[in-house]
């Protein structure tokens, strides 16, 4: 009975074995089924719709990254290769000194000379530009030799005299000053001087009622440099009026010598923004 009892006992085990790898199985379509149906992309619906099992679990694989092949050298722009190089420094610089080996100090150095040899070179092929190029070449309109300088000075002069010659025929100056502006007992003599030596009418305007000895022919400010724009809590003041064009043109305020003055009023008179500088 034992024995018996045993062979049943092995052949159940087999049978169920047998029964659970059949239910495990894929079942053979019938006739009538529908057929399986898949998306576009590969997706089965009944994993992926149906089940609702979530957006990796058979269903959309991630795409793997495109890559990108880095640019070659002769592509890239001028830009990217001179920001490639600052960056390149800036690293072997930064090594050097937190890891000061001799290795790291020895590589930022040579990188460095490399630079410093192209920078020589820009400046050489900018200086032959110069000189080939006249248009280019500003100490043409400025001369920075102490032979050009004085040449330039001495032309400039002559034609400034020129222009101050015939100021009288168009313009006249206001002189603003206070009696008690120490910086006006130092500016009036000036003015004075700079109106005698080219016969310019000057008005001398007391911004707070008091005399000068320097222009004893004065009268007492009424709001003039408020209707001229200047701004009223500074002196001495001295503003080129136009008669031509009725129209008051600051020179400056504060204290300035009789060749800064006479420089000033060619310029606003003769030279256009731009064209001296």
């Amino acid at each position: 009975m034992l024995v018996l009892a045993n062979k049943c006992g092995q052949r159940l085990v087999a049978a169920c074995l047998i029964a659970a790898s059949l239910a495990i199985a894929p079942l053979p379509a019938l006739a009538g089924d529908a057929p399986t149906v898949t998306t576009p992309d590969g997706q089965d619906p009944f994993y992926c719709a149906e089940r609702r099992l979530g957006y990796w679990f058979y269903c959309t694989r991630p795409k793997p990254p495109e890559l990108v092949d880095p640019q070659p050298l002769d592509q890239q722009s001028a830009t990217s290769r001179l920001d490639a190089i600052t960056a390149t420094l800036r690293e072997l610089k930064a090594k050097a000194i937190l890891e000061p080996t001799a290795e790291n100090v020895t590589a930022y150095i040579r990188f460095q000379r490399r630079q410093l040899d192209q920078a020589s070179l820009f400046s050489d092929v900018w200086q032959r530009s110069i000189w080939q190029e006249p248009d280019l070449d500003y100490t043409l309109q400025r001369p920075v030799s102490t032979l050009g300088k004085r040449a330039w000075q001495d032309n400039r002069k002559t034609e400034r005299d020129g222009v101050m010659a015939h100021l009288s025929e168009r313009y006249g100056l206001f002189y603003f000053f206070a009696q008690s502006c120490g910086a006006c007992e130092v500016m009036s003599p000036i003015v004075q001087g700079v109106a005698t030596t080219w016969h310019i009418t000057v008005r001398a305007v007391s911004t707070d009622g008091g005399p000068s000895r320097h222009f004893p022919r004065y009268t007492v400010e009424t709001n003039q440099r408020q209707r001229m724009g200047l701004d009223p809590g500074i002196t001495p003041a001295v503003v080129l009026w136009d008669a031509a064009a009725k129209r008051a043109i600051p020179i400056g305020y504060g204290v300035m010598s009789a060749d800064e003055l006479q420089d000033r009023i060619y310029l606003l008179t003769s030279k256009e923004a731009g064209r001296d500088y």
